[in-house]
């Protein structure tokens, strides 16, 4: 969680898609974890054929009457159509087995997607008076994809930057996380405490989100050309071709557990990164009343049950 795909993604990601501007997310940024099953290297899968473009907000009204009429539609109004990586976990993951907390991948066959962001497409979806069905694609073809009609929304850990919103309407957030970096167990960082004895070392991001951007905070450092995917910020650290690798910090645990070789650099108060990744819903502009439904959707989840939500979801991501 883009990251804030977190993240990246959260964060990262969370960020992930479109153009990225100064502060873009990983996804995942939220974790900000830029699309992530953190332990699974499957490969990411470009949108193919995916159904009629979507059909955004038509309004009508006459002018010759008092009376109006006003009509909003997103897509086709039965079919809510998610883009994700569906390789984000715990934002969004890749199942072979139907739950109660998944919804079927449209574009690949027999496979369902879970974690976070699937389950508040089952709350937004259910706000719309839709059915929720996910589309597998990579984060940084989102933004595209969303408007070419190819998706109805992005709801995949990705952060509302600056830079995002000139081309997307973003809803308020539906999580916040953080960013943190991981290192190999015996690493000479293992026992740092500041990003300022990160300097000179060689730390790696996701493509498009803010766990790669995030990266300049760290003074003199080596910022490597990010990789695609977070399994992939894995497997270079694993392979020793970098030093460290930023990470979304609300699945370190999760982290941790599926990966039991590195070590989650513990930061001494305000010596750690201070960008946050949101995680918000993307929209095709100039809906804004389904935003405001999205919105108070969002709005009428409290925080305990959020909480709860996650945890599950970490407790539930693939290994």
């Amino acid at each position: 969680m883009e990251n804030s795909k977190v993240n990246g993604r959260i964060t990262g990601q969370t960020g992930k898609a479109g153009g990225l501007g100064e502060k873009d997310m990983s996804r995942r940024g939220f974790l900000k974890l830029s699309g992530i099953t953190a332990f699974t290297a499957g490969g990411l899968m470009f949108l193919t054929a995916c159904g009629p473009a979507a059909q955004g907000t038509s309004d009508s009204s006459s002018s010759s009457s008092s009376k109006s009429s006003k009509k909003t539609v997103l897509g086709d109004g039965k079919k809510m159509r998610v883009g994700m990586e569906a390789a984000y976990a715990p934002y969004n993951w890749q199942t072979t087995t139907k739950t109660e907390y998944t919804i079927p991948i449209e574009n690949v066959d027999g496979a369902y997607a879970d974690g976070y962001d699937v389950q508040f497409a089952k709350i937004v979806a259910k706000a719309l008076d839709m059915e929720p069905v996910a589309v597998k694609m990579s984060f940084s073809g989102l933004i595209d994809a969303l408007n070419n009609g190819q998706i109805d929304v992005i709801i995949a850990g990705m952060s509302a930057t600056a830079k995002r919103k000139q081309s997307v309407d973003f809803s308020t957030p539906y999580f916040v996380g953080g960013f943190g970096l991981l290192v190999k167990k015996g690493s000479k960082y293992a026992n740092a405490t500041s990003l300022k004895d990160f300097s000179g070392a060689a730390v790696l991001g996701q493509k498009d989100t803010l766990l790669d951007t995030v990266i300049d905070e760290i003074p003199n450092v080596n910022h490597l050309t990010p990789v695609d995917s977070v399994p992939n910020q894995l497997s270079q650290l694993n392979q020793g071709t970098c030093d460290a690798i930023t990470y979304n910090t609300e699945n370190t645990n999760g982290f941790l557990k599926a990966n039991p070789d590195l070590v989650a650099i513990q930061f001494e108060k305000g010596k750690g990164f201070k960008e946050t990744v949101p995680a918000n819903v993307g929209l095709k502009k100039g809906q804004k009343a389904i935003l405001a439904k999205i919105n108070k959707a969002i709005k009428a989840v409290d925080q305990d049950t959020r909480t709860k939500m996650f945890d599950a979801c970490v407790e539930r991501q693939p290994s």
